[in-house]
């Protein structure tokens, strides 16, 4: 699984990738988490609002922190 976390390194981005990261780990999956920051990389994606989370190339979350809930249900199914 992939995962990528994009913000521009504000606490909201940050919490959002911690979250990320609680999900995986009480999953128990293998997954490569990435934070990008880089403003380019994010606008040449087309994202006006961060933080965004994409989950295997989907977006999933964009302009709020999802819980690690929230997330841990989406990759286990």
């Amino acid at each position: 699984m992939k995962m990528a976390v994009y913000g521009g390194g504000c606490a909201s981005c940050k919490k959002l990738y911690e979250n990320a990261q609680k999900a995986v780990a009480q999953a128990g999956v293998q997954a490569e988490i990435d934070y990008i920051t880089d403003m380019q990389v994010i606008m040449q994606k087309g994202f006006m609002t961060v933080p965004v989370l994409e989950i295997d190339g989907k977006v999933v979350f964009r302009g709020r922190v999802a819980s690690d809930k929230e997330i841990l249900a989406l990759i286990q199914k």
